[in-house]
């Protein structure tokens, strides 16, 4: 039986390709709203960027989110997404420390 592909996107901050699953999406709603989102299924244009710092903040510094999104963010903007995906990143690490200790 032939195994189902994963979907892959790049990061915009370190460039490197992972699978959908283990990025956050950043959208620009048609309306022109930039918001994280988590089901990545909203319409609009979409940035994929890893969940931990160093890639936002590459990307922050090259203006790769801006570029993605065809759209200037401004420094408030940033920070707020900034702590979107770290607060992501921390939540997914103790979900996955939960999920490791559980007996089988």
């Amino acid at each position: 039986m032939k195994q189902k592909k994963l979907p892959q996107r790049m990061c915009v901050g370190c460039q490197e390709i992972k699978n959908k699953k283990e990025m956050v999406r950043i959208v620009r709603t048609p309306t022109g709203e930039v918001v994280i989102d988590l089901t990545g299924k909203k319409s609009g244009r979409g940035a994929y960027i890893c969940h931990n710092e160093i890639c936002f903040s590459k990307a922050y510094k090259e203006k790769r989110l801006e570029k993605a999104l065809k759209q200037p963010i401004g420094g408030e903007l940033y920070e707020q997404l900034r702590l979107g995906v770290i607060q992501d990143d921390k939540s997914k690490v103790t979900e996955s420390a939960r999920i490791g200790t559980k007996s089988r």
